[in-house]
């Protein structure tokens, strides 16, 4: 029995294809000229490639606020105030919480990824080199903002 249960949780972790709301492919197009970002401000693009967990969504914050619920495929684009912020994401059982620091004028790119968990799969971040991740987002497409499932529970 404990094998058909992990044996589930690991093919929801690698099959199917969840879908969130997506903005036109104009305004996709535009996000992904990396225009330079709102006078004193930061640019900060949060993203998810990966293969693993596609059937999964997962909620993003800034600072416990909404950027949007992300499913495979899609990325988001927010800026920031220069400062400290927490960016953070859905897991399996609590938030996953990454602190950054950002300057104004600059941009942050950060990459949301699948890991298995016990029971469904979890999520974590990482800081992906500028020119990587204007590569991965280009294949990709603008998640609509704001529209996490449930609140950050931070």
């Amino acid at each position: 029995m404990k094998k058909l249960a992990g044996s589930m949780v690991v093919m929801a972790l690698v099959t199917g294809c969840a879908s969130v709301k997506m903005e036109p492919k104009e305004t996709s197009d535009r996000a992904k000229q990396f225009a330079p970002p709102e006078s004193g401000k930061s640019s900060l693009y949060v993203y998810r490639d990966s293969v693993v967990g596609q059937a999964l969504k997962k909620d993003l914050w800034i600072d416990g606020k909404c950027i949007g619920e992300s499913a495979a495929n899609v990325f988001f684009h927010t800026e920031v105030t220069p400062g400290n912020h927490t960016l953070s994401t859905e897991s399996e059982f609590s938030p996953h919480d990454v602190s950054i620091l950002v300057e104004a004028g600059k941009y942050y790119f950060y990459r949301q990824f699948i890991k298995i968990g016990l029971m469904v799969g979890g999520a974590d971040l990482e800081s992906v080199p500028e020119e990587q991740a204007k590569a991965a987002i280009a294949k990709l497409e603008l998640a609509t903002p704001g529209s996490c499932s449930k609140p950050n529970s931070r």
